[in-house]
């Protein structure tokens, strides 16, 4: 059964089972600080579960993209050493939200496993929750006594809390769990060892494929668990360990799924997958982390240094160092497997074949990036070894390599090996070890339970309309973190406070007590589908009415900016092409950010041309036209753009400025005249085919004229007030070029001169033309001095010292026969002695420099340096 049957045969069952089929949210979480990705099939639904809003159908089934690489479920070192972890991965899920319980979720899983797919039962296995005195919690007879009636009791195995009770966090919704196993091993392997034996203990044939989740307590902030007032059944089921047995096949990356990827790997490696382990778990490593970062991209998320962003490039150059390593790949080639992944996947997955251009740019340029970052690291690499004296590296300028320079420790220690050298790997985890401590350390956060005032389950958001409103406290907890201390989380039952969203920044404010007393609203968030204020206090008088009062200042700035990013996309698109979409924005109350796909640099005229058609919009008073909770199918028939990577739901909000039509969540001006003036500051490359914009409007726009205008008659002052400034200062320019290439000239003419001088001032030690002495020279004509006397001896050894605006340099040139036959290294002796001058340095055996902050320790470096060749 192929692959593609597989899915559409699950979404079937549960259509004809009353369940609203789905499409698969993005795998990048916007709206929740708890998650980077989704990283299981119900984190999209997390809002249901928690009770913040209601879903059309209290039926649900999909298919979701899940990752798995950081956090709790992290099986990133796991992938590509055996056949069944994945990084990216299909959730097969159904879900109840206050309908059917465990009855119907065994009941169906059984008949859609045996009778739709045709699975043997003799091969499968089911757990439930023996279980746990420590909660005071019973065995799940319920779900024991259910399973009876489909298969025998010895195939119903009882399964620890660790096993068999699901847990969403720390808090919230959580429950015993029924997990379904198969085993696909030979009847001679089951003959040795009973399947029952092998059900969770990493056996690669007696593999988990359904987790049936009975959603019935919460957990509370102090441990404890409390009922829901609604049981709910959460499913995930492992598309591609499903696909495994159905194909007949021993590993997921036999399957459909994989395989295509793995030939063409094959072909442009010249590798053949089965005949080397090392270069087998290289290939699995690689058709893994294509998905992971093909889809990823495709939803918006771009590799970079921090957050996300950060993850998807470790992942990427995870797989980038074992082609390197294992497949001998020194040049980009992984990019050219998204033509066969978007083949396979682009049905299921529309977002693959849109963004196919930009996933390839995006992944041919990490390439090129990190093979150069190889490359510098072997360069480092070599140099510690030969200013090491011992048979170990320390594990400390290992972790400096990978933390500092990004070189992988595995591909460090390789390379030692085939050098006959070893790593301290002790050293080297303990300095990662202090390192995690320091960041966790910094994030480290702990928040109670909810204290509800208020039953109101409805949160009334109201700030297109008002910026200003008496509310209620219905619920309110702490949160302590190192980072900002003790906050308290606020939420109300209506609120003109916007919440952090669509690449716009959430309101402050204030609240105002029926007393006078004030409490400052220093950020607003939504998480779950609640808006959530943060505050460093509570109000005096909780179950009082309070006045909230949105920043209007801020916020008319905010908007000014979020209407002018619509206006950009607009002018980007009528002026560079259609081709342009949005990758991205920031909307802050001080400028603008705007991320979109673009193949080149923008020319002078062009940004020129994008200033002058916002301006236009903005001169042209166009007034807003808002349309709220129309069906997103009528939004998109008027023309209004959808953007990929977000999550739309049924209905939406059209943002209109003109022929400027977006779904948009933001806050707007009321009409474009209000923006004043729009002046993009800067343009550039964030990643390949992905150009940035940052822009400023009103107050900001006329703060940096005003700045512009004092900076030009201050330079005009400097210039003599000049008629023409700028060609004043061209003159200047010239000027200094001119006398540049003067100094220069004097400078290599003095090197010349001196160096006969230098040559009568060599001493003879031990058969080695020694000199140490300190040179009114730049670096540049000491260096000149150095190889212009190296090239009349075989046998000489200088340390140079020059001192230039308080700094202290030294520079150390040995003659290559005198490394070789006296194992003399310049980078050792600018290392040593550096610290006389409160620095350091390093370069080649035979020519090494250093520099340091204390030009009175160079008369001691001096001294020192003939102790070398005594």
């Amino acid at each position: 059964m192929k692959s593609q049957d597989i899915r559409a045969k699950f979404l079937k069952f549960f259509e004809e089972k009353n369940h609203s089929i789905v499409p698969s949210a993005p795998m990048v979480l916007k709206n929740d600080p708890t998650l980077m990705f989704v990283n299981s099939g119900m984190a999209p639904f997390k809002e249901y579960f928690l009770g913040n809003a209601k879903p059309k159908n209290n039926r649900i089934a999909d298919t979701q993209k899940c990752l798995r690489v950081s956090g709790k479920h992290n099986d990133l070192e796991e992938v590509g050493y055996d056949t069944y972890h994945h990084t990216l991965f299909e959730m097969l899920g159904n879900w109840s939200f206050g309908d059917y319980f465990k009855k119907e979720a065994i009941t169906w899983a059984w008949e859609l496993l045996t009778e739709v797919y045709g699975i043997n039962k003799d091969i499968l296995y089911v757990t439930v929750f023996e279980g746990s005195e420590d909660e005071n919690l019973p065995m799940d007879t319920e779900a024991y006594n259910l399973w009876k009636q489909f298969i025998s009791e010895d195939r119903i195995l009882k399964g620890s809390k660790k096993d068999n009770f699901w847990e969403m966090g720390d808090q919230g919704p959580c429950g015993p769990c029924s997990e379904i196993h198969v085993d696909i091993r030979s009847k001679e392997e089951k003959a040795k060892i009973s399947g029952k034996d092998l059900v969770n203990k990493d056996h690669p044939q007696v593999v988990e494929i359904w987790n049936l989740v009975f959603m019935q307590y919460n957990r509370k902030a102090n441990g404890s668990l409390e009922n829901l007032p609604n049981k709910h059944i959460d499913t995930g089921m492992g598309f591609e360990r499903l696909c495994m047995v159905l194909q007949g096949v021993q590993s997921n990356y036999d399957t459909d799924i994989f395989i295509p990827i793995i030939r063409e790997i094959e072909t442009i490696a010249d590798k053949t997958y089965g005949d080397d382990e090392k270069v087998d778990v290289a290939i699995r490593v690689i058709a893994d982390h294509l998905r992971a970062v093909a889809f990823s991209i495709a939803d918006g998320q771009l590799p970079s240094n921090t957050g996300a962003g950060y993850v998807i490039r470790r992942i990427l150059r995870r797989a980038i160092r074992y082609s390197f390593t294992f497949l001998n790949q020194k040049e980009p080639f992984i990019y050219r497997l998204i033509e066969v992944l978007t083949e396979k996947m682009g049905h299921a997955f529309p977002e693959l074949k849109a963004q196919k251009q930009l996933i390839e740019n995006v992944i041919r340029e990490e390439e090129q990036s990190f093979l150069r970052t190889l490359d510098q690291g072997l360069v480092l690499l070599n140099r510690i070894v030969d200013e090491s004296d011992k048979d170990i590296i320390s594990g400390e300028k290992a972790f400096t390599l990978y933390d500092t320079y990004g070189f992988p420790f595995d591909l460090t220690s390789l390379i030692l090996r085939e050098k006959g050298l070893q790593i301290d790997e002790v050293g080297f985890h303990s300095e990662m070890q202090k390192q995690k401590k320091r960041s966790r350390a910094a994030s480290e956060m702990s928040t109670e339970d909810w204290t509800v005032l208020l039953d109101d389950s409805e949160e009334e958001f109201i700030g297109y309309d008002a910026l200003e409103a008496n509310v209620k406290l219905t619920r309110y907890r702490k949160v302590i973190s190192k980072k900002s201390g003790d906050m308290y989380q606020l939420v109300f039952n209506l609120t003109p406070f916007y919440p952090e969203g669509g690449g716009q920044v959430g309101d402050k404010g204030y609240l105002e007590g029926v007393y006078g007393d004030v409490v400052y609203i220093l950020d607003t968030k939504k998480e779950n589908n609640v808006i959530i204020h943060f505050a460093k206090n509570l109000p005096k008088h909780l179950n009082e009415s309070i006045k909230a009062v949105v920043d209007a200042k801020q916020r008319k700035r905010t908007e000014c900016n979020h209407t002018a990013t619509h206006l950009l996309h607009q002018a980007l698109r009528e002026i560079l092409g259609t081709h342009v979409e949005q990758k991205g924005s920031a909307v802050h109350s001080k400028y603008l950010r705007f991320d979109f796909s673009h193949f080149a640099k923008l020319t002078a005229e062009e940004l020129h041309d994008v200033e002058n058609f916002v301006n236009a919009r903005i001169e042209g008073k166009l007034p807003l036209i808002e349309k709220r909770n129309i069906p997103k199918e009528e939004a998109i028939a008027e023309g209004a753009m959808s953007l990929f990577g977000e999550k739309y739901g049924d209905t939406v909000r059209a943002i209109r400025f003109g022929q400027s039509i977006e779904l948009c969540g933001g806050t707007h001006v009321k009409n474009t005249s209000d923006i004043w003036h729009f002046k993009i500051v800067s343009e550039g490359a964030v990643a390949a085919g992905i150009r940035r914009i940052e822009a400023i409007t009103n107050d900001a726009v006329k703060d940096f004229y005003l700045e512009n205008n004092k900076a030009y008659f201050e330079i005009k002052n400097l210039l003599n007030n000049a008629n023409e400034p700028v060609k004043a200062v061209q003159v200047l320019q010239d000027e200094n070029n001119n006398l540049k290439k003067q100094i220069e000239a004097l400078l290599k003419e003095k090197a010349k001169n001196i160096k006969g001088d230098l040559i009568n001032e060599l001493t003879e030690i031990n058969g080695i033309r020694f000199l140490a002495k300190k040179l009114d020279l730049d670096a540049t004509g000491i260096k000149d001095v150095a190889f212009n006397m190296g090239s009349q001896f075989d046998n000489l050894f200088l340390l140079f010292a020059s001192e230039q605006e308080d700094k202290a340099f030294l520079t150390c040139y040995i003659s290559k026969e005198l490394v070789a036959s006296k194992g003399l290294n310049a980078g050792k002796v600018v290392k040593e002695l550096g610290k006389y001058i409160q620095g350091g340095g390093g370069g080649q055996p035979f020519f090494a420099t250093a520099g340091g902050r204390k030009p009175a320790g160079i008369k001691e470096a001096l001294e020192k340096a003939k102790d070398y060749v005594r």
